[in-house]
């Protein structure tokens, strides 16, 4: 089983990041240095942006023995299963994880079971969030309510548009924009067109205008 080091042997390499251009870094590669990072990686990149090159720079320097060191959690991860992926990428390397502003050391015995309980609690909300979904939708279905994306065309539209294609003045393009559809969907839900519409008006001379 993969452990984060109990003892950091290795060089402490910080990554600080702020969301947009105009914000400064200052503060956090000053507190990052303070804590004795040799090398520091910058982001200047929102955290729902998963472009963030010098993270992955950052990530990729990093040798076993080493301590990540950021500023806080939320400058690391875009949400909590994103930093425990991160932290447990670093853990199977045999790389420690430290953040100042949560006081949270991986390479210490309270550090390292902080982490565990943050992992299982993401597990477990996960766990609670798809097991409602399920009951929702079981739920749903015993009431008798469509699941997923409403048609594209109710019942009665369907009726209208099989009555308009009766009258042979009446082009599908027409129809389509009358009832506000594509002509493909109304192909999809008038199947009979596929085959022309002679098959909805079996004796009648049919405009196959378009």
């Amino acid at each position: 089983m993969d452990t984060f080091p109990s003892n950091a042997s290795g060089a402490r390499v910080g990554y600080a990041r702020v969301s947009t251009q105009g914000q400064l870094l200052d503060r956090q590669i000053a507190a990052l240095e303070g804590a004795g990072c040799v090398r520091v990686f910058t982001d200047k990149k929102s955290g729902k942006n998963a472009e963030r090159e010098e993270l992955w720079k950052c990530l990729d320097y990093l040798r076993p023995g080493d301590t990540l060191v950021v500023p806080s959690l939320d400058r690391l991860g875009r949400s909590i299963q994103d930093l425990i992926s991160i932290v447990a990428g670093l853990r199977k390397r045999g790389i420690g994880f430290q953040s100042l502003h949560e006081s949270l050391d991986t390479t210490t015995p309270g550090g390292r079971l902080v982490f565990h309980v943050f992992a299982a609690l993401a597990e477990f909300i996960r766990e609670l969030i798809v097991q409602g979904t399920h009951e929702g939708l079981a739920a749903a279905r015993a009431r008798g309510e469509r699941i997923g994306r409403p048609p594209a065309m109710t019942e009665e539209q369907i009726r209208h548009a099989r009555g308009l294609l009766t009258d042979p003045e009446n082009t599908i393009t027409s129809i389509a924009k009358l009832l506000g559809v594509s002509r493909t969907t109304l192909y999809k839900y008038v199947p009979e067109l596929t085959a022309g519409r002679a098959s909805l008006v079996p004796s009648a001379r049919v405009n196959e205008q378009n």
